[in-house]
């Protein structure tokens, strides 16, 4: 018999768009639109009302880039329209175009009251009326004229992303504004269409079942009539309802919808426009709560709840009304969905006890699910986090953008470098952004990897990145997959149903241990470089000033100032956004992120130098104070006093081979060439560099990726390089007794590159200051260390703690692990010899070997310094930086640790008679205190953060130098836990499995 499915599928598709389509709405009558253009900013709907509106003729253009237009709608709903199966709403089309929602012009409708009443959007044009037929219908609608700088995703160079390029020229035509009566049996009819036609299109041709389901839907298409849609649609259901009804087979798989938007907290839009996003997409969803009882909504990210309860405080009210009622669910329990790769430890902390204090203090839920879809790739210190927050479960998607190699498991354990397991879903569905079709719900049943073990996974749905949420239509989708022959099954849960049922039915999944690499986006490491040292600077001064505003509020009494802190915190904890800390969203993200840590900075260094001043006291000396977790020449860990003079001194000597620099431990040679030739550890007796080879090697790179400018670097960008060594200055600098330095300056292109390299007396590190006038375009540039170890592995600093990857390729895995994450330093060594590579503001690393003309291999560390993407910022990275690297010879892992600490902790000296001595102290090197505050209740406890640094079993005594009543162990939250660190009258001892966590509450009352 001949297959005619595809000619009946095209027909359907024909008469679902000719006929169904505008069939929708029975009748429309216009109304009036006036308008007022706000001059910049946005303002608050009270502020906006009191303007003068003025006639605006629908058709015409409106809307500079990234501008805001007040319009009001006026109008009355026809008194005839009493039809049933009818419903009138107004629909808007503000120059839509077939556009994505989130991704351009969007707007929010209020009642004269200030009540929101809806978002408007390409896909959610419709605004629900309260009245009915005779009644006046007043709405302002605040339209944002968001330009659209994905453009189609082509990745062009564009002025878009930054207000100063954008202009001032109209971008969108306003198309539409009509009172129009939605036909119902019509609008049902047409989801029946497309749910049927999606599962024709997934079924296999020799199942029965597609075969009926085709039958079905033609003749449902003969029974409408094409000159009367609206009095036959009732027969087109009809022929429809059998199939419809005919429940799902058994072994169909078991979809947990959830619904979901994902709002990037920035990206193709700058942060105050996802304040307004966020409003939006809460208004739809609580717009179809109304109408559908057994929706459910999840939302990530306290900080977006934040924004509604500062700026929309009713809508807030609202939303919190829901959650109460368990229909709207917070999730997450951060902050933000932050990146994971590159916030420290305690930032990655303070995401979750910033998160879950506000969801616990100001929705009363204490999330257990993290939810992550969307961050690129996750920190193998994350399982210890998320169970230190008191969590149960993780979910995140992106893995499924893996280039090379397909992620094993869909529900798995997930361990991380402490030993710490999360119960871990990774929905085969691979999107966040569901729309609930056919085809992705196959996709899903086809890719479960758990399948004869489980057959359980989840499917957020709803439209997302730039928000919109659900639709009604997404709904209609969810209640016809409910139970339906062929189809997955598909319920609409909370998370925490899903992982429940899970947990259950999987009750032994398999495990996987350590970091979740995505194979893609690696240029997120290295991509605007000045917000990455932001974040980094910020990280330790935060630090600084809670340490220092915590000794000085307990020896003192200097009032902690708890409020700069957490405001400082907020700042800093936002910008660690998946798209806002990895340098991948536009210009005007970026220029406001640095000016926010500038601000940052200008505050924490007020409460430092307050509280300093307070603890050295008066006189006329001078006191070096040290936040780091070691003592540093003679200034105790946490604490301050007078540095203790050098035992040796430094020599700069020339010679054939170059100006060398020598202490008694270590001893370099910089060539003509400004490079490093030769760097002995005099310790070891041990050269360093390979005979041939030159550290401290600038290199050129060309960086243009396949696809996603900022966020990758492809791995073809390793055959087009060159390395820098033509130099424009050579000079000793510096030849005191206790320094020596010499400056190397480069041209490259229309770039300099200025490199201080120097060593002091007493230390066993060469640092290398280096900095760039950067204005090259699609360049990468890395820093290239080649050292003579023979490593099979690399150890990364990641948060409280690292892990080590292999640096060899045998395996396809290792082969697309081509750039990595590190924080402060890098480690590689062979047996009974390695070298730490340090660094203050740099995160992506690439480690490798090279093969020497004897045979032998070479280990290479290098550092990706720079890049100079087009996409979406075309001017990244543009203009001066300042980064600063140590190579430490003779480094253990222990010496790495303390390494990293002294680069980006520098002593500070601060005017004073009085020693300080340490709130806090440990016995054990390897327990490394990483944060000492006062309590966030503002009880006046001090809290003190520490953690096993080397990778080893630790026992370790913490002293507190100070009165207390009592000490805990708490969770992330401060919250005591049911075990118990061991307390004697000496000191808390602490027991340490490699990398674990502890925080100890010591009581003030």
């Amino acid at each position: 018999m001949h297959d005619d499915s595809n000619l009946v599928l095209q027909r359907v598709a024909r008469f679902v768009r000719e006929r169904l389509h505008p069939a929708l709405y029975r009748e429309r009558v216009p109304v009036e639109v006036t308008a007022w253009t706000a001059p910049g900013e946005p303002v608050p709907f009270a502020e906006a009302v009191r303007q003068e509106f003025t006639p605006f003729a629908v058709g015409s253009p409106w809307g500079r880039p990234w501008g805001t237009v007040w319009f009001r709608v006026t109008g009355t709903v026809p008194a005839g329209w009493t039809t049933p199966g009818t419903r009138p709403e107004l629909v808007l089309d503000l120059g839509f175009a077939g556009a994505q929602p989130g991704f351009q012009s969007e707007g929010l409708a209020y009642t004269p009251d200030g009540h929101v009443v809806a978002a408007v959007e390409p896909l959610n044009p419709h605004v629900p009326l309260a009245g009915g037929p005779g009644s006046a219908v007043d709405l302002y609608v605040e339209a944002a004229s968001n330009p659209g700088v994905a453009k189609n995703w082509t990745y062009a160079p564009t002025p878009m992303g930054d207000l100063a390029t954008a202009g001032d020229d109209p971008i969108y035509r306003f198309e539409a504004a009509d009172i129009a009566l939605l036909d119902t049996v019509v609008w049902e009819l047409n989801q029946d269409f497309w749910t049927l036609a999606g599962l024709v299109a997934e079924l296999p041709a020799e199942l029965p079942r597609r075969a009926e389901v085709l039958r079905a839907l033609e003749r449902a298409v003969d029974v409408v009539d094409p000159d009367d849609v609206t009095g036959t649609a009732a027969a087109g259901r009809a022929e429809l309802a059998d199939v419809l009804a005919a429940p799902a087979w058994p072994s169909a798989h078991r979809l947990h919808a959830v619904g979901h938007a994902h709002i990037d907290s920035a990206w193709l839009w700058p942060v105050r426009e996802t304040v307004r996003k966020v409003a939006r997409t809460f208004a739809n969803v609580l717009d179809l709560m109304d109408t559908d009882d057994e929706f459910v909504f999840a939302a990530s990210s306290a900080q977006q709840y934040a924004w509604l309860q500062e700026h929309q405080p009713e809508l807030f009210e609202r939303v919190k009304q829901r959650v109460a009622e368990g229909r709207f669910v917070p999730v997450g329990g951060m902050w933000v969905e932050s990146d994971t790769n590159m916030p420290g430890g305690e930032a990655l902390a303070r995401q979750f006890v910033a998160g879950k204090r506000f969801f616990i203090e100001q929705l009363g839920v204490d999330p257990q699910e993290v939810w992550l879809p969307d961050s690129f790739g996750y920190s193998a210190a994350l399982p210890q986090l998320i169970k230190a927050a008191g969590a149960r479960w993780f979910l995140t998607q992106k893995i499924s953008w893996n280039e090379t190699n397909v992620m094993p498991h869909h529900t798995f354990r997930w361990e991380g470098i402490d030993g710490t397991q999360i119960f871990t879903h990774f929905p085969p569905v691979d999107t966040y952004n569901s729309e609930l079709s056919q085809h992705e719900l196959h996709r899903a049943q086809r890719q479960y990897a758990e399948k004869g073990r489980a057959n359980t996974s989840l499917v957020p749905f709803g439209w997302g990145d730039g928000g919109g949420g659900p639709t009604r239509e997404m709904l209609a989708a969810a209640a016809r997959t409910r139970s339906l022959e062929g189809s997955p099954s598909v319920r609409i849960t909370t998370p925490a149903e899903f992982f429940s049922t899970a947990e259950a039915e999987y009750p032994r999944p398999p495990v996987w241990s350590g970091e979740l690499y995505l194979e893609f986006h690696r240029g997120t490491y290295t991509s605007q470089a000045r917000t990455k040292r932001g974040n980094r600077r910020s990280e330790h001064l935060l630090r600084e000033a809670e340490l220092w505003a915590a000794t000085a509020a307990v020896r003192t009494g200097l009032a902690y100032p708890a409020d700069v802190l957490a405001r400082c915190w907020h700042t800093v904890l936002l910008q660690q956004f998946h798209d806002i800390l990895p340098g991948t969203s536009i210009a005007w993200v970026h220029q406001e992120a640095e000016r926010n840590y500038a601000q940052v900075a200008e505050e924490l260094e007020g409460v430092i130098a307050r509280s300093l001043a307070a603890l050295a006291g008066e006189g006329d000396g001078e006191v070096a104070v040290n936040a780091g977790p070691y003592a540093r020449h003679g200034v105790p860990a946490l604490g301050g006093g007078a540095t203790a003079a050098p035992a040796d001194e430094v020599r700069v000597s020339e010679t054939a081979g170059g100006t060398v620099l020598e202490n008694g431990r270590v001893r370099a040679v910089i060539d003509e060439r400004g490079l490093l030739t030769s760097v002995r550890d005099l310790t070891a007796d041990r050269e360093l560099v390979p005979p041939g080879d030159a550290a401290n090697l600038l290199q050129l790179h060309r960086d243009t990726p396949t696809q996603w400018d900022a966020w990758d670097i492809d791995e073809h960008y390793r055959r087009h390089g060159r390395d820098l060594t033509d130099v424009a200055e050579l000079a000793v600098v510096e030849r005191g007794r206790h320094r020596a330095a010499v400056r190397v300056v480069r041209k490259v292109g229309a770039s300099t590159i200025t490199q201080v390299v120097s060593l002091d007396a007493g230390s066993a590190s060469i640092d290398i200051d280096t900095h760039v006038d950067w204005h090259e375009r699609q360049k990468l540039l890395k820093l290239a260390f080649p050292l003579d170890v023979h490593a099979e592995r690399a150890g990364s600093e990641i948060q409280f703690g690292h892990l080590h990857r292999p640096i060899h390729t045998n395996t396809s895995w290792d082969a697309a692990r081509f750039e990595t994450v590190a924080h402060r330093w890098v480690h590689v060594g062979e047996p009974g010899y390695g070298v730490a590579v340090a660094n203050d503001s740099t995160y992506g690393h690439d480690v490798g070997r090279s093969t020497r003309a004897d045979g032998g291999t070479t280990t290479v560390v290098r550092l990706s310094l720079l890049r100079a993407p087009l996409f979406p910022d075309p001017q990244a990275d543009q203009g001066a930086h300042r980064m600063r690297v140590s190579l430490r010879p003779g480094a253990t892992i222990a010496d790495a640790v303390a390494e990293g600490y002294r680069v980006n902790l520098p002593l500070r000296t601060v005017a004073g008679g009085a020693e300080i001595a340490p709130l806090v102290s440990v016995d054990d090197p390897a327990v490394v205190v990483e944060a000492v505050k006062l309590a966030e209740d503002g009880s006046g406890d001090v809290v003190v953060r520490l953690y096993e640094a080397h990778g080893g079993r630790a026992s370790a005594r913490v002293t507190a130098g100070f009165e207390h009543s009592g000490v805990v162990e708490t969770d992330l939250l401060e919250r005591p836990l049911a075990e118990q660190a061991s307390l004697s009258a000496d000191g808390v001892r602490v027991d340490l499995r490699p990398f674990r966590i502890v925080t100890l509450r010591y009581r003030r009352s």
